[in-house]
């Protein structure tokens, strides 16, 4: 894969699956994965290994964290710290990266 010009939207496609991940990259603790979620699934509360960035590729979800929720759509990035308890609630059919330094 490297050495690749990749479209992000493309890179994944769930068919009849309702969550798919994959890893691109990955060393120790740190990874970049390609998520996709179909509308109304969730990943349930989960904590972060490693300090975490989400981006958007296309979609609209809801990250929750404890009492606090944030909606991301296409285009939009959150950063949060390891050990951050959180879960995600597909709003529309996402795709999304997931960024773990």
């Amino acid at each position: 894969m490297f050495y690749n010009v990749l479209k992000a939207k493309d890179i994944i496609e769930l068919g009849e699956e309702k969550y798919k991940k994959e890893t691109l990259l990955q060393k120790e603790d740190s990874s970049f994965n390609i998520v996709a979620l179909k509308k109304d699934e969730i990943i349930d509360t989960h904590t972060a290994i490693a300090d975490a960035a989400l981006y958007m590729i296309d979609g609209e979800i809801e990250i929750h964290f404890d009492a606090e929720k944030f909606k991301l759509d296409k285009g939009e990035i959150i950063m949060f710290k390891k050990d951050c308890q959180h879960k995600v609630w597909a709003k529309k059919d996402s795709k999304f990266f997931i960024i773990k330094v």
